[in-house]
């Protein structure tokens, strides 16, 4: 009896090859925890000139940020992150100077909640982040204004937040947000930053992959197309006596990008920014700028 029961479950799975193939659709249907760090650890870039608005004239700006990733196994629910970032501005100006690039080393961890099928995902993540310019001159200069150029700038942050992922089947789009809060402890940054920065801050992201193939259609990773991403920061706390609901207490950012099909792993892409500039010692300048590039976009869903 036990020999026939064998047999007929051997002719069963034979008689339905779909079985294996199902499995293998939903373990790709289900977002990787790696694929929602790529997207939220942000992706490097190099802008052409500095685009059209109030910035300083630039040849580029690049971002250069790989990413280490750290795992017990392919689908562990902890995953870990080390990030040696680093933005250069290349200047219009004679000798063409790269002057004090923000150094941004960053470590997370993320944990995914739970991980549902066709992308339903929530996951918490937490960050321990540096930033510095590599720079030991005075903060001010004689006049008491902002020393750019070789004035010392560091600070230290912690950040915890929570991202949710969905599929729109409708228009056949991954969908993220992100809500975190970031933190720099005073003690922890330059004593001159005190009261001109803000060391509390709300950040809240929202990204949109346009894909190819319908969510019936995941039997193999496949890259977006095309993808828009809407960025909004609040800053707490007292600096630059700003009012509660001062424009100047709000960075917004709105970045589409374009995948041609003759690239590998490079996306072009248009970037609308306003607020504060993230660029180290230029933190109280307020950029305005649009400006196209190129941008590394490794995702795979």
């Amino acid at each position: 009896m036990a020999k026939k029961l064998i047999i007929i479950c051997i002719l069963f799975s034979f008689m339905n090859p779909n079985l294996k193939a199902e499995e293998k659709n939903d373990s790709f249907s289900q977002i990787r925890l790696t694929t929602i760090a790529q997207a939220h650890q942000g992706n490097s870039y190099v802008t052409i000139l500095e685009g059209i608005g109030q910035i300083e004239h630039l040849w580029f700006e690049g971002n250069l940020i790989p990413s280490f990733y750290i795992r017990i196994r392919e689908d562990s629910r902890l995953l870990g992150v080390l990030t040696p970032q680093v933005i250069i501005r290349m200047y219009q100006e004679e000798s063409f100077p790269v002057r004090t690039p923000s150094y941004m080393p960053q470590a997370t961890v993320y944990w995914s909640v739970y991980n549902k099928q066709r992308f339903e995902s929530l996951n918490i993540f937490g960050r321990l982040a540096h930033h510095s310019n590599g720079q030991q001159g005075d903060f001010f200069l004689e006049d008491g204004s902002i020393n750019v150029k070789t004035g010392n700038f560091s600070t230290n942050y912690i950040e915890a937040g929570v991202i949710k992922t969905s599929l729109n089947k409708r228009f056949n789009a991954v969908r993220m947000f992100r809500s975190s809060v970031q933190v720099h402890p005073p003690i922890l940054s330059v004593d001159e930053l005190d009261n001109i920065y803000s060391f509390y801050r709300w950040n809240n992201f929202i990204y949109i992959f346009k894909l190819n193939k319908s969510e019936n259609e995941f039997n193999k990773s496949q890259k977006a197309n095309i993808s828009l991403k809407a960025e909004l920061n609040w800053f707490f706390g007292d600096f630059n006596n700003n009012s509660f609901l001062d424009i100047d207490r709000i960075t917004f950012s709105t970045t589409f990008t374009y995948h041609p099909s003759f690239f590998e792993d490079i996306v072009l892409f248009a970037q609308y920014y306003y607020g504060k500039d993230y660029y180290n010692m230029y933190f109280s300048n307020t950029l305005n700028v649009f400006r196209v590039g190129i941008m590394t976009e490794l995702i795979r869903f």
